[in-house]
């Protein structure tokens, strides 16, 4: 293979990994939600990581990936699982279990590009040009029409809010720290850590707030073989490994396309509403991750 052909097979994978990941990142929030009605969110969550922990394992030594040679290197993939997993999709499920609307989740999930590119300056040297400061302002813009009609908030939501923030600061800090601290960790063993790490967090949580009855229908096994298998597996892989080639900042706005994509997902299988606004929305988010991550 030359040098030529080997480069552009890099480009065409930089260029559908992306694409990739979002369509799998969105199906999260429509499976989640046939998931959550068979079992509590924090016991849904303890599985769920157990579970991907499990099969990350299992195919890391059946494939031979590379483990942690030094406590250090161990302690930052535990420390990224914490933050990634735990924090953030634990305050996720704790803001809505506490009933803050799944939009308002959402919007301030939202920021999450806009912190990232704001701390990747200070922090990882990663300066962005204006024009991908306007992309990023274009995308939380775009965000907030498209879940516009879905927005509510009252005084009695102090607690959900909170949870709100933690999943902001989760996903934040860890794509920030991973990049830092933990840039060359192996997908396969990296992951199989992670997720053991999340579930010895989460599993106090769990027997905190109460484990609460499981009910085993298809309909929810279904749902959690997804849930694991992509989302745990394949998704959290293509997250890892962009954030390992990729600026933080560039990566983080890649979530903007995450809540339009579920938005249309919904449109098509639950027939939840999609109008005028939210079609407008979407364009103008797609324009925001085009000025961040154009060249």
């Amino acid at each position: 293979m030359t040098v030529s052909s080997s480069v552009s097979s890099q480009n065409a994978v930089l260029r559908v990994v992306p694409v990739a990941f979002v369509l799998l990142w969105a199906t999260g929030f429509l499976v989640a939600r046939y998931a959550i009605p068979y079992a509590p969110p924090f016991t849904l969550l303890v599985i769920r990581f157990a579970l991907a922990s499990a099969m990350m394992a299992g195919i890391g030594l059946v494939f031979g990936a590379r483990w942690p040679r030094t406590l250090a290197e161990f302690m930052h993939i535990v420390i990224t699982g914490i933050l990634l997993q735990a924090v953030y999709l634990g305050g996720c499920y704790g803001a809505i279990y506490a009933g803050l609307p799944a939009g308002m989740v959402a919007l301030i999930a939202g920021l999450q590009p806009i912190v990232t590119a704001a701390l990747a300056g200070p922090l990882l040297g990663e300066r962005l040009r204006p024009l991908q400061w306007l992309g990023a302002g274009l995308g939380f813009i775009g965000l907030t029409m498209v879940i516009w009609h879905k927005l509510a908030f009252d005084s009695g939501h102090l607690w959900a809010l909170f949870f709100a923030f933690v999943q902001l600061f989760g996903i934040t800090a860890a794509t920030l720290y991973q990049k830092r601290f933990s840039p060359n960790a192996d997908l396969k063993a990296g992951a199989a850590i992670q997720y053991a790490a999340a579930t010895l967090v989460l599993l106090p949580v769990m027997l905190f707030v109460g484990v609460g009855e499981v009910d085993w229908q298809p309909q929810f096994i279904a749902a959690m073989a997804w849930i694991v298998i992509v989302l745990s597996g394949i998704s959290i892989a293509l997250l890892t490994w962009m954030i390992q080639r990729g600026a933080a900042s560039k990566v983080a706005s890649l979530f903007y396309l995450t809540p339009p994509g579920a938005a249309l997902g919904a449109f098509f299988w639950f027939d939840e509403r999609l109008d005028a606004l939210a079609l407008c929305g979407m364009g103008v988010v797609a324009v925001g991750v085009y000025l961040v991550n154009r060249r």
